[in-house]
This record gives C-alpha cells, sequence and structure tokens, in this order.
C-alpha cells in the first residue's frame, strides 16, 4: 500500500476523528444551506418579541433585539466558517510560498525573509485589526477586511515550519539529483520538495482553521471583528457582556458559545488524527 493509503486507513479507523469529520460536516453543510433551512430575517428588530425565551415559533429564543438566535447561530456560523477557511488557505499559501523560498535557496535570501517572517510575528495583531478597520470602515466590506488582517499577521509560523522542513529535505540524494539533471528551482520545489513537506503542511492547515475561527470569534466578542449587522459566532457572543444576559437568558449566548467549542473540539480532533495516519512511526 502507498504511504497515503495506509494513512487514509489509519485516519479512518479513529473513530474519534471520523466523529469530528462528520460532526463539522453536519455544521458546514447546515450552515451554508441556512437561507432554505430558516426564513427569519437575521437583521430585523422586533421590539414586541424582544428576549423571549426559545418556544413556538423561536425554537432558541430571541435576542435583545427581537432577532431568532437559531437564524442568527445558522448565518453566523456561515460568516464564521468562511472567514475560517479564506484565512486558512492565504496564510497556508503565503506562508508555503515563502518558507520554501527561505528554504530553498537559503543565503541572503533566506535571511531577508525570515528576517520579515520576525518582523510579521512581533507585530502587534489587535493594533493594527483595530487600526485597519478604523481606516476602511465603510470603503471595503468589513468582512473581507477582517479576512485580509489576520491572514497578514498570521502566516510567520507556517513559513517557518515549512522552511524548517525544506531545509532538512533539500539535502537529499534524489534532490541533488533533480538539480544535477538541470531542474528548474520552481520545478524542484514544486514537483520534489512540496510533496514530501504535504503532511506536515495538511496538520497545520488544521489547527490554523480552529486558531483562526477562534481569533475571529475573539475580535467579533470585542466588537472589532465582523460588522454587528453580520452575525457571526464571536458578535453573538457579544451580549454575554452584560450581567443580566450573563446571569438571567443564557438562550442568547449559549448557543453560539457551545456550537463554538464543538466545533473547536472537532477541528482539534480531526487534526490529532491527521497528525497520527500521517506519522509513519504512529501504530494507531
Amino acid at each position: 500500500m502507498s504511504p497515503w493509503a495506509i494513512a487514509r486507513r489509519k485516519f479512518f479507523r479513529n473513530k474519534l476523528a471520523m466523529i469530528s469529520s462528520f460532526f463539522l460536516l453536519a455544521i458546514m453543510i447546515v450552515s451554508f444551506l441556512a437561507p432554505y433551512i430558516t426564513t427569519q430575517d437575521i437583521s430585523r428588530v422586533n421590539i414586541g418579541q424582544m428576549s423571549l425565551e426559545p418556544g413556538g415559533e423561536h425554537i432558541l429564543g430571541t435576542d435583545k433585539a427581537g432577532r431568532d438566535v437559531f437564524t442568527r447561530l445558522l448565518y453566523g456560523g456561515r460568516i464564521s466558517l468562511v472567514v475560517g477557511i479564506s484565512c486558512t488557505a492565504l496564510v497556508i499559501l503565503f506562508g508555503t510560498l515563502v518558507g520554501s523560498i527561505a528554504g530553498y535557496y537559503g543565503g541572503n535570501i533566506d535571511t531577508m525573509l525570515m528576517r520579515f517572517t520576525d518582523f510579521v510575528l512581533t507585530f502587534p495583531f489587535l493594533v493594527f485589526v483595530i487600526v485597519l478597520n478604523t481606516i476602511l470602515f465603510g470603503i471595503v466590506d468589513g468582512l473581507w477586511v477582517l479576512i485580509a488582517a489576520i491572514s497578514l499577521l498570521s502566516w510567520g509560523g507556517v513559513a517557518r515550519i515549512v522552511r524548517s522542513k525544506i531545509l532538512a529535505e533539500k539535502e537529499n540524494e534524489y534532490i541533488l539529483a533533480a538539480i544535477s539533471i538541470g531542474c528548474k528551482p520552481s520545478a524542484v520545489i514544486i514537483k520534489h520538495l512540496l510533496p514530501n513537506v504535504l503532511s506536515t503542511i495538511i496538520v497545520q492547515a488544521t489547527i490554523l482553521f480552529a486558531t483562526l475561527i477562534v481569533a475571529e470569534s475573539a475580535l467579533g466578542f470585542l466588537g472589532i471583528g465582523v460588522p454587528q449587522s453580520i452575525p457571526s459566532w464571536g458578535n453573538m457572543l457579544t451580549a454575554s457582556q452584560e450581567a443580566d444576559v450573563l446571569r438571567n437568558k443564557p438562550w442568547i449566548w449559549m448557543p453560539p458559545a457551545i456550537i463554538l467549542t464543538v466545533t473547536i473540539l472537532s477541528i482539534n480532533f480531526i487534526g490529532e488524527g491527521l497528525k497520527d495516519a500521517l506519522n509513519p512511526k504512529s501504530f494507531r
């Protein structure tokens, strides 16, 4: 069996990872099919239905503006997942590009790219997001500002990991043979080096996916993430900052808190399953 076939079999045998995969897939399907599941308006303020308890027409109750919590939960999941997936894709793409070039060429190119990476890693994330949101508020869609801000400051760790793997891999004989027969650097990186560090990139992507969803939720909770007019799991939790809601109206903040927690746990379990499956020394 090929290494990928062995990894696939090991992953399918991991019950916790498989259950988590099905749960995450279900959350994605339900979130992206939200317009077909519920017809409630996600932004309409209804003073006559403020803070209603779960039951009847509103199975999870309403928030302080009279908006249906279940509807906002579904649409909020779509926004949080879009942010997580988009940021993960951009971070992996840019981090892999920088790490591959730095690791393969070495020398001054490596030094320059790694010093730039150090600068990105030490840049104050929260300050940058606040400033960027303030400058671009009303000019660009706030969701894409958030995706750009998170992605620009999150690729440094991936670049370092990919660089270290490329540095170790490029000393192997098959890489030296490819270079000796005249393969272009781009061909060596894409066809020979990256396929052999792909398992590391996949595992890192799952970890980042969970981390970036948490980052979006934290920014939304602080009121500097996705605009309040667009529901996300993070800004739905903003209501819990009020003592009355936190103590007496748990249906407003507990659904997004629970679904966010379970989703993050599922992604982490999937990541652990992939890590074990792609590790040739693992017998699990």
